[in-house]
């Protein structure tokens, strides 16, 4: 974004005064405008009427008294290009453009964009085929329909790629405090980077809340989302849909395990990115990010007035990893002393009915139980009484307002939580807000939340003190070819990655070349289309003498003729067999158009498909993230010593990995896509066993 672009931006999204250009969905943004308090000068623009929601129309964008800081743009396509081309020259701020017809509707329509992005000079333009943007801080709204949404002075700002959501958003009852709402259409001139760029520099965002359908600029995304982790502003993200790797890289078992949705994973782990699963996740998500604040750790103290609430968040929080530390037994012994004798201490602590909205009593159970947990967060369970059978509200708010104070006064981030999500009224809602404590709704929604809370703090300051290195540039896709396993072998020794002594000879010659290494041996057909050779019957491992290799050697030929009769080649690769391994890993390095390098890691051999353990980094990526991404693999327990075997040093693998992994980053310009399946680890290090190999076709080769 140009420094004359952002000055725009700025102007859009804080105008001094807007002008609407069109007819009825303009005559709506402008009554929404008025309901939202715009404090500015509203100019309506319409060449066929006389008024336009109670304002005086000007005739043409040129009859207006000044050049407006913000323009509504309702206009068909063709008009909207026109339009926004005279607005540029007239040094307007920016432009929603709600106008649709352009690259949504085929190629008059991209044409039209292309148009539309040259005319927009450096004005800023949110759309086209969008609902707009509304500032609830300044009371500024560009937004065509009815909408809702309050804000007490900060917030979290919402950027959409889907109207509708956003629209939907306003009108949720949840009390999220808002401070913007973008919603971004065909992000034809500005983008969900841009205004997460943009918004991370206002004080008055405590979070930023993205819905993502796809990206634009992964490295503009990755530097936003940096800076705004660096301000230390959140940004949770609710991304929708998922795709596999492209068809040119199908025949890798890479494609199965990693494609471009565990691509975004990848990059929100590097830049400091909470993902979620649905919109009520983001939303109780960002409300305790902005109201209670992001915890420094992950011990929780939980209290409700029930067993089975108690259960509840026990049961959910040992799914998601959120620890509710144990009281040993002197903290027991001094928390029964201030319970009734029919509870039982644990964390949660039910603390029973019969002191139920005593405050004098409840208070100092919450506190004492909060400081013996050495809490970071805390979290009250209350289901609220409905309108008009509320007669024992006041027991619940006499509890709601104790719980409050003790958190405040420890100083940790806080929360009430209803059972169920409507059962926490409105006025409550607000009032909690008002006080500092998030009122969440939904107790897998609270939990969640809290756990992404931590998970974000522990999150920065990983990568602030880590200081990952920029993304590396992506590569567009170009013709592939693959190498056989023989040539690829050969190539990951000249990358530094140890293989099996082996020889590439001919049918006849493969008893020598065994008797020459030494049994037992493998023996491999090798072809152009044998890249998955156990499929086609063209490996055969543990051959211990002459007889047996002859022998492997016909039942391949016979075998491999039935799967494929063009696959049978006389090209026989013979390796002496290695040893049994402590584990067998897949490790994958692959050039992805949008996201660059890729590195995937998982369990390896038939485990590959059949377990489904995988992990994926971007890459430059350093050992010690690799050596996290390792751990965080189901076959992790056989590399750490499963039932009293020996040990895998995985610090040393994660450097046997990330050398191999600069090794491949300096041949990019060759390599398209390395996978190693299996990757035999050993105590002494690792052995590629297998290798599919695809390199840039010379003729085509990118660069």
């Amino acid at each position: 974004m140009t420094p004359e672009r952002r000055a725009n931006l700025n102007r859009l999204l804080n105008p001094r005064h807007i002008a609407f250009v069109g007819g009825r969905d303009a005559e709506v943004a402008i009554k929404e405008a008025d309901r939202r308090g715009f404090l500015g000068d509203i100019w309506a623009v319409n060449p066929k009427r006389d008024t336009l929601g109670g304002y005086p129309c000007y005739r043409n964008l040129a009859d207006l008294p000044e050049t407006p800081d913000a323009v509504f743009l309702a206009v068909p396509a063709p008009a909207a290009v026109e339009a926004v081309r005279e607005l540029a020259a007239m040094g307007a701020g920016g432009v929603v453009c709600y106008t649709a017809g352009f690259r949504e509707a085929g190629d008059i329509g991209v044409e039209l964009e292309r148009q539309l992005i040259e005319a927009t000079g450096d004005m800023a333009l949110i759309g086209p085929n969008c609902y707009g943007m509304i500032n609830y801080l300044d009371r500024a709204a560009l937004w065509p329909f009815a909408h809702g949404g309050t804000c007490p002075g900060w917030g979290a700002a919402i950027i959409t790629q889907s109207g509708m959501l956003s629209s939907d958003i306003t009108m949720a009852q949840r009390s999220l405090p808002l401070t913007h709402m973008i919603s971004g259409g065909n992000q034809s001139v500005l983008t969900i980077e841009d205004f997460v760029d943009h918004l991370a520099d206002h004080p008055a965002v405590r979070a930023i809340g993205i819905h993502i359908e796809g990206l634009r600029d992964v490295r503009a995304f990755e530097a936003a989302c940096l800076k705004a982790l660096d301000r230390g502003v959140p940004v949770v993200a609710l991304k929708t849909g998922s795709s596999k790797i492209g068809a040119s890289l199908t025949v890798s078992h890479t494609g199965s395990l990693s494609g471009a949705d565990d691509l975004h994973n990848a990059l929100f782990d590097r830049c400091g990115v909470i993902r979620v699963k649905n919109p009520s996740e983001l939303l109780e998500t960002l409300k305790f990010l902005c109201v209670a604040g992001a915890p420094k750790g992950n011990r929780v103290a939980g209290f409700t007035c029930s067993g089975g609430g108690a259960t509840m968040l026990a049961d959910h929080a040992e799914t998601i990893g959120l620890n509710f530390p144990s009281f040993d037994q002197a903290a027991r012994a001094e928390l029964a002393a201030l319970l009734p004798p029919i509870a039982t201490v644990s964390n949660p602590l039910d603390y029973t009915t019969p002191i139920w909205g005593q405050p004098a009593i409840t208070g100092p159970v919450f506190g004492r139980a909060m400081a013996l947990a050495e809490a970071d967060v805390t979290l009250l369970v209350q289901d609220y009484p409905a309108e008009g059978l509320d007669e024992s509200k006041v027991y619940y708010l006499n509890d709601a307002k104790a719980f409050t104070e003790v958190a405040r006064g420890q100083g940790i981030p806080a929360a009430i939580c209803a059972t169920l999500p409507e059962n926490i009224d409105a006025e409550t809602r607000d009032a909690l807000v008002a006080a500092g404590v998030a009122p969440m709704q939904g107790i897998d929604e609270t939990l969640n939340a809290i756990r992404a809370a931590t998970r974000w703090s522990a999150m920065r300051r990983r990568i602030v003190e880590a200081k990952p290195a920029p993304l590396l540039p992506a590569r567009p896709s170009g013709a592939l070819h693959m190498i056989d396993e023989a040539a690829g072998k050969a190539r990951l020794r000249e990358l530094g990655l140890p293989v099996p002594e082996g020889r590439l000879v001919s049918g006849n010659d493969v008893v020598a070349a065994a008797e020459h290494l030494g049994f037992p041996v493998v023996l491999k057909m090798i072809g152009p289309h044998l890249a998955h050779k156990t499929e086609a019957g063209a490996v055969a491992v543990g051959l211990t003498d002459a007889d047996a290799v002859q022998t492997g050697l016909e039942t391949m030929r016979r075998t491999v003729h039935a799967h494929n009769p063009e696959a049978v080649t006389d090209s026989f690769l013979v390796e002496a067999m290695a040893p049994k391994p402590a584990a067998e890993l897949i490790l994958s390095i692959r050039s992805d158009p949008q996201f660059g390098m890729a590195l995937t890691l998982g369990s390896g051999g038939i485990l590959t498909e059949l377990v489904g353990d995988s992990t994926t980094l971007l890459l430059p990526a350093g050992a010690a993230e690799i050596e996290t991404a390792l751990r965080r693999l189901k076959v992790a327990r056989l590399l750490d010593g499963y039932r009293g075997s020996k040990a895998v040093d995985i610090g040393l693998l994660a450097n046997e990995i990330a050398d191999f992994a600069v090794a491949v980053i300096t041949h990019v310009s060759e390599i398209a896509e390395v996978e190693i399946n299996p990757l035999f680890v050993t105590f002494e290090g690792c052995l590629a066993v297998d290798v599919l190999l695809h390199e840039w076709r010379l003729s085509e080769a990118v660069g």
